[in-house]
């Protein structure tokens, strides 16, 4: 029964309140306890979580890479470290091509007809950051619905983050932990053609470019550096009457290869047709990745290749250490700003004003 209040400055008083229940705490205690447990992971929680193929745990030791919180980034190293045992056990596809040549159709075309083949697909999209707010949208996993909601498949879109054409830094930290989730198929989407590619090349075993029939003047709609990394050029959306057309471009393609240097590990670029909407040469992709890796593999190149990968991967970490550690110096801080000035108003070169930063910062050291 309720109590009752009532008036004490006037006993007589017939109004009598009763007293109503006390308010809930607003926020459920429950999801507290959940928050503070989800912060008290440790490098053992991620690495039994990742190798256990726990995709909530390893999406966040994917977000734990991306961070550029110092204590995030110490926690990443140390999981990546445990993991690195543990990968190198996937095939590594690139895929790139113009926007609207049906990159994430191809894509989630692909992931289905392997994960159908009993294969675990992870796919890092890589979404290009905005120049004036650094925002990203992110929305590959709207785009490859069926992909998204498939259990052998993880599609994590990732912000470029500003960096070289689009391709994120932390990308092959990524590739390590999906391998290490038991993924054996990783497919990198970049943005688009450009430098990106370039970067993108530089840590898959093959390389395929998506181009359109009905682009134009194919040959002069695409860069030849990007001709000469990709390892098969499929031409996609050839359905209805865009195959005969979808035929032409690609005979094209193949006689412009024919002028090209030989690559590297023996292969031969191919060159084919295909509709990722109709859902027709999308297994042609796959059977052609996997001849040119038992290819290179018998020859070498694909273990030469990732090796060549790894020691690129050190000499990039140096350079991007060595750059961080300089702009974060309060020595160089300081004196950047005030050599600014001076380089605006013509007063000395900014050559020289460049050497004698970097003097200064390495005499700095030597005090230390």
């Amino acid at each position: 029964m309720y109590d009752q209040i009532i008036d004490k400055n006037n006993p007589d008083s017939a109004l009598k309140v009763t007293k109503g229940v006390e308010n809930p705490i607003s926020i459920n205690q429950n999801y507290l306890k959940n928050v503070r447990k989800r912060q008290e992971l440790t490098v053992d929680d991620y690495v039994k979580g990742i190798l256990e193929g726990n995709r909530t745990i390893l999406a966040r030791a994917i977000t734990l890479v991306e961070s550029n919180l110092y204590k995030h980034q110490a926690l990443a190293q140390q999981v990546i470290e445990r993991c690195l045992p543990h990968s190198g056990g996937s095939v590594r596809l690139g895929i790139t091509g113009v926007p609207g040549v049906g990159k994430s159709t191809t894509i989630e075309s692909l992931g289905k007809m392997l994960t159908n083949q009993g294969h675990k697909v992870a796919v890092l999209a890589i979404d290009p950051s905005s120049e004036r707010s650094g925002g990203s949208i992110l929305g590959d996993k709207t785009r490859m619905e069926l992909l998204a909601s498939d259990p052998n498949a993880f599609i994590r879109p990732s912000p470029s983050a500003g960096s070289l054409g689009g391709v994120a830094r932390k990308t092959r930290e990524i590739i390590i932990l999906c391998e290490a989730a038991g993924f054996d198929v990783v497919i990198i989407e970049t943005v688009g053609v450009g430098q990106s590619e370039v970067l993108a090349h530089s840590m898959v075993d093959f390389f395929l470019l998506l181009q359109l029939a009905n682009a134009g003047d194919e040959l002069q709609g695409i860069k030849r550096g990007i001709m000469e990394m990709a390892d098969a050029i499929a031409i996609n959306k050839c359905e209805g009457k865009e195959k005969e057309r979808g035929e032409l471009a690609a005979s094209n393609y193949r006689n412009a290869l024919h002028l090209f240097p030989p690559t590297e590990s023996g292969w031969k670029p191919k060159v084919f047709t295909c509709s990722a909407y109709e859902n027709n040469g999308i297994d042609t992709i796959w059977k052609t990745v996997m001849e040119y890796v038992d290819m290179t593999k018998k020859t070498g190149y694909f273990y030469q290749n990732r090796n060549t990968q790894n020691l690129r991967i050190l000499s990039e970490s140096i350079n991007q250490a060595l750059r961080d550690n300089f702009y974060q110096s309060e020595i160089i801080k300081e004196k950047l700003e005030l050599a600014k000035d001076d380089i605006l108003d013509n007063k000395i070169s900014a050559y020289i004003i460049a050497q004698r930063l970097i003097d200064e910062y390495f005499e700095s050291l030597k005090t230390k």
